[in-house]
């Protein structure tokens, strides 16, 4: 078995700070089973913003939850262990009930601290309250910082329009000589790219609280159903049974699209260019044979099939690019 590289990732270096702060602080309150603080800080923290803040509302709401079902079934059926089996039979159902059911664990140190002391004091209560205020709130200023993924979103971009631009040189190459000898391999690289660029970019509008989208999510969503469209587009081209003259004109427009795959919006200007390769279509002689239609019909669909993959992008301002970042406008 390959183990895997060892490796300190920002959330284990958050994680490690926020447990050794959190107890250190709790301990400094010299507050009761103060190293409860560090099990609270570790639950709260998250891969992104939003996530550590649902978490620490859904533990918090469940941890005020147990507090006051404990102070009604312990004082009922005292201080025992069907008490509490019967108290969490009781309690999970109101999770599921209030859709809070990450913030079980949290609870559950509550009220085994509740339990443990057997005596629901104003007291007992103050030091619960003091080390949710210490475990979730180090949590939440530990994770509050995330690190810079605008390089990593700029990575996956060039890699994506990289991987476009060989895309239609080959399609001009075939389109040219009937070269088949290309693998295909950027059609994978650039679904790869897609995948991971839009994965991080959803991270991104995570960390922004008061973000819901952003142009980088955007951008690998249009560049996720333009690769669908070549895709699509590629085995009508290969499949063509002759080369005929329409074959170049078409060529010299793909050629020059591969030159220019940028994060920019050229939509406008793209979708004139290929007007005038359909105009141009429209004054050339009909086909004479069969195999002569069939390549005119594969290029038809090939162009109406490029406008589509120019349409997606019709509404989208572009990326500001500035030094790998991208400016929100």
């Amino acid at each position: 078995m390959q183990l895997k590289k060892f490796s300190i990732g920002y959330r284990t270096l958050k994680t490690a700070i926020g447990i050794a702060i959190s107890i250190g602080l709790a301990s400094l309150l010299q507050l009761e089973y103060y190293t409860s603080a560090g099990i609270l800080t570790i639950l709260c923290i998250q891969t992104t913003k939003r996530k550590s803040i649902h978490a620490i509302y859904t533990r918090v709401f469940a941890s005020f939850l147990v507090m006051l079902l404990s102070y009604l079934f312990f004082s009922i059926g005292g201080y025992n262990v069907a008490s509490l089996g019967l108290l969490v039979l009781i309690f999970i159902p109101f999770l599921v009930m209030f859709k809070i059911t990450p913030g079980f664990v949290s609870s559950v140190v509550i009220l085994l601290h509740i339990f443990d002391s057997a005596n629901f004091t104003f007291d007992l209560l103050l030091n619960e309250l003091l080390i949710m205020l210490v475990g979730f709130g180090v949590g939440f200023l530990v994770n509050f910082y995330m690190p810079d993924i605008s390089k990593g979103l700029n990575k996956h971009r060039i890699a994506i329009e990289d991987a476009y631009s060989t895309i239609f040189h080959e399609i001009e190459r075939y389109l040219r000589t009937g070269d088949t000898s290309w693998d295909g391999k950027e059609l994978i690289i650039a679904n790869e790219h897609v995948e991971k660029g839009k994965s991080l970019a959803y991270m991104d509008i995570e960390n922004h609280l008061a973000r819901k989208e952003d142009l980088y999510y955007r951008y690998f969503d249009i560049r996720q159903k333009q690769l669908e469209i070549i895709e699509r587009v590629l085995p009508k081209i290969t499949s063509l049974p002759a080369s005929v003259e329409h074959s170049t004109i078409v060529a010299d427009f793909i050629g020059e699209l591969s030159e220019n795959v940028h994060s920019g919006n050229t939509v406008v200007e793209n979708r004139k260019k290929l007007r005038k390769v359909r105009d141009e279509f429209e004054e050339m002689p009909l086909p004479k044979t069969h195999e002569e239609f069939l390549a005119m019909s594969a290029l038809y669909t090939f162009i109406e099939e490029i406008d589509q993959y120019f349409a997606v992008k019709q509404g989208f301002e572009g990326l500001d690019i500035k030094k790998g970042k991208v400016i929100q406008k």
